[in-house]
C-alpha cells in the first residue's frame, strides 16, 4: 500500500475511529486500524465486536493494499503531526513507513487475515433523520440507564416510535429518562435497544454531523450512516420495562421554579449531602415555602429556601437522590420547570414548563 492523504481529513477519519477500536489481550488484532486503498479511497475499520465502524475519505493511492496498524499509536502520531499538511503512508513487509516534510516513521503492522468482520447490513427500510435529533435524543436519556447491570435492558436505551415521534428512554429502575423527537418519516422498526455503552460512543462519533443519518435494522444488529461513517452496533434482545406503568395518574402538590435558582440551591447543598447522596424537599403550598435539606453528621447541615413562582397541593417532606434528581437539568430546555408529587413513597415527575417533549422521574428514598 502506498497513498498521500491531507493530514487533517486523516486525522478526522482515524478520530471517528479510534473511539472504537477495542483492546482485547487473547485478539491483539482488534486494537488496530484496518485500512484498505483503493479508487483513490482510503477505508479505515475499528471494531470491538460489539460496535464496529468504517470512515472512508479520498486520498491519492499509487499502490492498492490493506495494512493493519496500532490504532492508538497512529492516531496518536498524526494528530502530533502540527506543521505538515500532506502525508505519505507505505508498507514495506510488516512496517508502515510514515513520512512528512520534516518526519519519517515507522510502524509495526498487525496481521491482517485476523481482523474480524464489519457486518454490512442492507438498506431495506433505511430510516433518515438528523444526525442532530438522534444524539440530542440519546444525550437526553442516556445518564438514566444503568451501568453494568445483570438486566441488559436496563443497560441500554430504548428507541421505539408512537405517531409522529421517535422516543427515547431509559431507566435504572431508580429514575427515568424520556425524550420525544418529532419525525417526519415514520421508521419501519418498532422498538430496538441500543446497549448504553454502544451509544455513548455513537453520540460521539456523530456529536458534530450535520447530515442526515441513515438508520438500517437487521436481526440483532442496527447501521448508521451518514457522511462517510458507517457504524454498526448489536442491539439487545429482551423487553424494555413498561415504565408508563409507574408514571403517577394522580398528583397532589405541584411547584413552579426556576432550573437555574433550583440549581444553585443544589450545589451548596451538596456540600454537606452524606454518603447515601441524600437530598429533602419540604414543601407547604399554603405558606408558599419550598425548602431544600441535606444532613452529614461529620459535616454538618444546610436549608435553602428557593424561590417558586407557582405551588399548589398539600404538604410533603420527601427525600431523593440528589445526583438522581440533578441529572436531568442538561435535558430541560426551559428556564422553568415543575415539580410534581404524588405522595412520600411515590415518584416525582420533573417537567419543563410548556415543555411536553422530556419527561423524567425518579423514586424517593427510604427517609433516614
Amino acid at each position: 500500500m502506498k497513498i498521500e492523504a491531507i493530514k487533517e481529513q486523516l486525522e478526522g477519519a482515524l478520530s471517528k475511529a479510534d473511539k472504537i477500536a477495542g483492546k482485547n489481550q487473547s485478539l491483539p488484532v482488534l486494537s488496530g486500524f484496518y485500512m484498505d486503498a483503493r479508487d483513490n479511497l482510503l477505508t479505515i475499520k475499528a471494531t470491538n465486536l460489539d460496535l464496529g465502524i468504517s470512515v472512508s475519505l479520498p486520498v491519492k493511492v499509487l499502490e492498492p493494499g490493506i495494512v493493519v496498524v496500532p490504532a492508538h499509536i497512529l492516531s496518536s502520531f498524526i494528530s502530533s503531526l502540527s506543521y505538515d499538511k500532506n502525508t505519505s503512508l507505505q508498507t514495506k513487509g510488516q512496517v508502515l513507513d510514515i513520512k512528512t516534510k520534516t518526519t519519517k516513521t515507522s510502524i509495526k503492522t498487525l496481521p491482517s487475515e485476523e481482523f474480524p468482520i464489519i457486518p454490512e447490513i442492507g438498506t431495506d427500510g433505511v430510516f433518515s433523520l438528523p444526525a442532530r435529533d438522534l444524539i440530542f435524543g440519546l444525550r437526553s436519556v442516556i445518564y438514566a440507564a444503568a451501568v453494568g447491570s445483570v438486566k441488559p435492558e436496563l443497560s441500554s436505551v430504548l428507541i421505539k416510535h408512537e405517531g409522529e415521534f421517535l422516543i427515547f428512554a431509559a431507566t435504572d429502575s431508580f429514575r427515568l429518562a424520556e425524550k420525544k423527537i418529532k419525525v417526519k418519516k415514520v421508521p419501519h422498526f418498532k422498538q430496538i435497544l441500543i446497549p448504553q455503552k454502544n451509544a455513548l460512543e455513537i453520540i460521539k462519533i456523530f456529536d458534530q454531523g450535520d447530515e442526515d443519518i441513515s438508520i438500517s435494522i437487521e436481526e440483532h444488529q442496527m447501521a448508521l450512516r451518514s457522511g462517510g461513517v458507517y457504524v454498526t452496533s448489536r442491539i439487545i434482545e429482551g423487553n424494555f420495562p413498561d415504565y408508563r406503568q409507574i408514571i403517577p395518574k394522580e398528583v397532589n402538590t405541584t411547584a413552579t421554579v426556576l432550573k437555574q435558582d433550583l440549581i444553585n440551591s443544589l450545589k451548596t447543598s451538596l456540600i454537606f449531602s452524606d454518603s447515601f447522596n441524600q437530598l429533602s424537599l419540604r414543601l407547604a403550598p399554603k405558606e408558599k415555602k419550598f425548602e431544600m435539606e441535606s444532613k452529614n453528621s461529620s459535616i454538618g447541615e444546610s436549608t435553602q429556601n428557593i424561590q417558586v413562582a407557582a405551588m399548589e397541593g398539600k404538604d410533603i417532606f420527601i427525600s431523593v437522590n440528589h445526583r438522581y434528581f440533578t441529572d436531568c437539568f442538561q435535558s430541560l430546555i426551559t428556564d422553568s420547570l415543575s415539580l410534581s408529587f404524588s405522595g412520600e413513597q411515590k415518584p416525582i415527575v420533573v417537567k419543563g414548563v410548556g415543555d411536553q417533549s422530556f419527561l423524567y422521574l425518579v423514586m424517593p428514598m427510604n427517609q433516614s
